[in-house]
């Protein structure tokens, strides 16, 4: 029997960006599924951009729920058939679910880029790398460079890969 691969999980912080709050989430919710369904039906092998950068979909099963649960992350290429996405929750102090998700259950991961969806090994950098990569995704959507000054948390930074 395999064990299962450990994903590398920073605590907490102690400050971050304020989210949405939850009436938002709820009203956006319809939303959100929609361009989930809309990026599922693609039928085009190029990936998706939005806001200017590339997108996937990634789908998880929930951690307290056992539900499947698909998202649009910004999923930037690393090389060939390999993907960085970030943890980054907008600075929010706390990791979003999605990423909760991958640590209680990191062999059912999903992940679409274009009309393409795979099975996805996860590996969670850390030290010199997880920082090389955020710059990396930094120099594609500048963005994600406050975020790092908005909490004191360490924000995960994850390459998936598809599964064999």
């Amino acid at each position: 029997m395999s064990e299962k691969k450990q994903i590398h999980v920073p605590p907490k912080g102690s400050r971050g960006a304020g989210g949405p709050g939850a009436v938002l989430m709820r009203v956006a919710r319809p939303l959100m599924k929609r361009e989930v369904a809309k990026h599922q039906r693609s039928t085009s092998p190029e990936q998706a951009k939005m806001m200017g950068f590339p997108i996937l979909v990634l789908t998880t099963i929930g951690a307290k729920t056992g539900q499947e649960r698909s998202h649009i992350l910004g999923g930037f290429p690393d090389g060939h058939d390999a993907w960085l996405i970030v943890a980054s929750k907008g600075g929010a102090a706390d990791h979003p679910a999605w990423f909760h998700n991958i640590v209680k259950n990191p062999d059912q991961v999903w992940v679409q880029v274009g009309n393409r969806k795979f099975r996805a090994n996860v590996d969670s950098l850390t030290g010199q790398a997880r920082v090389d990569a955020y710059q990396r995704v930094v120099d594609v959507a500048p963005n994600y460079g406050p975020y790092l000054k908005k909490t004191d948390r360490e924000i995960p930074v994850l390459r998936v890969t598809p599964a064999e």
